[in-house]
């Protein structure tokens, strides 16, 4: 299941950021620069070129690893929809990382706080799909359910490439002058 679910993300995101999309690997780039939790020199170290390589390689490998996913439900090694128990500390730890994720994600400079404030009604909805995905992954992980995880974890990643694809202008919307992007601030 982890390998269907990866690889459908995978070829998503892959496809879409390699090829551009919308302007999908210029508004990567931007928000990867934004993202950044604690402060950093300003200086970027890599650019959008670098970007679209890396997605071409989940373009390709997701694909692969999507087939070896179905080919093993086909055969039935599936073993069920509950993961081993974790330990507590792993649950913990999970939600602080969870935790820390929806901070970076929502504080004042954050992606989906930027997002919530410059969108319309669906933009926002998919800004609170994302928010209860990054929330949900963990509470399914920890206890060990893995479709409810797995879901969770696959609607959150095509939401947030939902977000990733902008607004439909061509234009990474956090560019956009008087609209709270970099020629804004």
């Amino acid at each position: 299941m982890f390998h269907v679910v990866w690889g459908l993300w995978a070829t998503g995101f892959g496809w879409i950021v390699a090829a551009n999309f919308r302007g999908a690997a210029d508004r990567f780039y931007v928000l990867s620069q934004r993202s950044v939790p604690l402060g950093g020199n300003g200086v970027p170290r890599v650019g959008v070129g670098f970007f679209r390589v890396l997605a071409g390689v989940f373009a390709l490998v997701g694909p692969v690893v999507l087939a070896v996913g179905v080919l093993g439900l086909s055969r039935g090694e599936l073993s069920g929809s509950r993961f081993p128990q974790p330990p507590a500390v792993f649950a913990v730890a999970a939600g602080l990382a969870a935790a820390f994720g929806l901070w970076t994600l929502w504080r004042r400079s954050g992606v989906l706080r930027r997002e919530w404030n410059q969108g319309s009604g669906p933009r926002r909805a998919a800004v609170v799909v994302l928010t209860l995905a990054v929330l949900s992954f963990p509470v399914g992980l920890s206890a060990g359910h893995r479709v409810a995880a797995l879901a969770s974890w696959l609607i959150g990643g095509f939401t947030g490439l939902t977000l990733l694809l902008g607004d439909g202008r061509g234009t990474p919307r956090a560019d956009r002058p008087g609209r709270g992007g970099a020629a804004g601030q």
